[in-house]
């Protein structure tokens, strides 16, 4: 079967259509000079490749150089009954694969959006056939269908102490994963861009990052009660942000702060 990759989102596509349509969506974008396509023998070819680092005790950072598309940081979940690959990269080789079946056995992939698809299918064969976790809101945009997806809604814990919800937000079916045993014991969140670590360690809520969309001051409000269902001391977004301490906390006074802005409240300021 031949399939392609979407040089601007690295979302791999079963058919080669004009232009990709999760970049033709006004939360991603398609470049000036047109739509480019490539498939995964091209970019072995052109010298990418695949590194993993150590985030924190049984958490890893999996990344691809030179990046692919977005250029996402997959994340590694690893526990004693097996593992989660989270927002997997539009890239995969032999390399990287071996790097992460070292680390354990994977027992599942899922992405946080759609932008986060990456080659979810090719990682699922290469890893053995291990089920794709697609939220059932958000599986109309799958662009490569294969057997080896599950659509899921609500919550599902994928191991023991590693549960995926939905907030929603940036996407309708837009997901988390929270680790009870992270950071020590006091929890981890994975938040994708569903909530996002900024550089000052506050949070961001948006329907777009590239376009500037922000959500409503309610979603964000809604997104932050979400996830304050379960503590987490520590958050990780889907590249190398993070907010290391006290993240449930600043979740929700960066929600109250979005709020508030959109509000009008502080319009006096501007």
């Amino acid at each position: 079967m031949t399939w392609w990759i979407c040089r601007t989102c690295a979302v791999e596509s079963a058919e080669r259509p004009e232009v990709c349509p999760i970049c033709a969506d006004e939360r991603q974008w398609v470049p000036m000079t047109g739509q480019v396509w490539t498939t995964l023998d091209a970019l072995q070819a052109e010298g990418h490749r695949a590194e993993v680092r150590e985030l924190e005790p049984d958490l890893y950072g999996l990344t691809a150089t030179p990046g692919v598309g977005i250029a996402q940081e997959s994340k590694v979940l690893r526990t004693p009954a097996g593992m989660l690959l989270w927002d997997p990269l539009g890239y995969v080789d032999d390399t990287a694969v071996a790097a992460v079946q070292e680390l354990g056995e994977v027992v599942a992939v899922a992405a946080s959006h759609p932008h986060m698809f990456g080659v979810q299918v090719e990682w699922s064969r290469a890893l053995g056939g291990v089920p794709v976790l697609v939220s059932a809101a958000d599986a109309s945009w799958v662009q490569r269908p294969d057997p080896v997806i599950e659509t899921w809604e609500g919550e599902r814990e994928v191991l023991p102490g590693v549960v995926l919800s939905q907030p929603g937000g940036h996407f309708p079916g837009s997901a988390v994963v929270h680790w009870a045993a992270g950071a020590d014991g006091r929890g981890v969140l994975l938040s994708g861009d569903t909530i996002f670590a900024n550089p000052d360690r506050t949070a961001s809520f948006m329907r777009s990052y590239p376009n500037r969309i922000p959500l409503s001051g309610a979603v964000a409000l809604r997104v932050a009660e979400h996830v304050a269902r379960r503590p987490f001391d520590r958050l990780y977004n889907n590249f190398d942000g993070v907010i290391p301490a006290d993240a449930l906390d600043v979740v929700r006074r960066s929600a109250e702060r979005h709020a508030a802005w959109t509000r009008g409240d502080f319009d006096d300021l501007t």
